[in-house]
C-alpha cells in the first residue's frame, strides 16, 4: 500500500516511544490522560515501516537497496 520510508533507529524509536505512551495511558489517570493514546500513531508507523507525513514531505530514512 505505502512504500517503506521508515528505517533503522527511526523505526526503533517510534516503537519504543509509542509503547511508552500507551503504557503511560494505563498507569495514569486524569482529564487529559487520553492524550497518551496518541502513542498509537508512532507505534503503528514504526511497526509498518511507513509514515504518511514522510511521504508528503519526501523524507526517507530507509537505507538504499
Amino acid at each position: 500500500m505505502f512504500a517503506k520510508n521508515v528505517g533503522g533507529i527511526d523505526k526503533i524509536l517510534r516503537i519504543v516511544v509509542g509503547a511508552l505512551l500507551i503504557l503511560a495511558y494505563f498507569l495514569t489517570d486524569g482529564p487529559y490522560s487520553w492524550l497518551y493514546l496518541l502513542g498509537i500513531i508512532p507505534l503503528v508507523t514504526g511497526l509498518l515501516g511507513t509514515c504518511p507525513l514522510y511521504s508528503i514531505f519526501g523524507i526517507n530514512t530507509c537505507p538504499r537497496k
